[in-house]
């Protein structure tokens, strides 16, 4: 597996733990209602849009390197 395939991977599943975490501290917070879940949640979910720009930004920046 090469670094940009390793890279892509690794960057695909940061962003489905991010919004993951993001989603579930909304689930807390609904039941809750503290703060904290709240700001903790949107703070995951701007992390993983920003991951998804990221990425975007990596793949145009790698595209003329192979996936082996």
């Amino acid at each position: 597996m090469s670094l940009k395939a390793f890279h892509i991977v690794f960057i695909a599943l940061s962003i489905l733990l991010s919004f993951f975490c993001g989603v579930w501290l909304l689930r807390e917070y609904a039941s809750s209602h503290h703060a904290a879940f709240l700001v903790v949640a949107i703070l995951f979910l701007v992390a993983g849009v920003g991951l998804i720009c990221y990425g975007k930004s990596v793949l145009r920046k790698l595209k003329h390197i192979s996936y082996l």
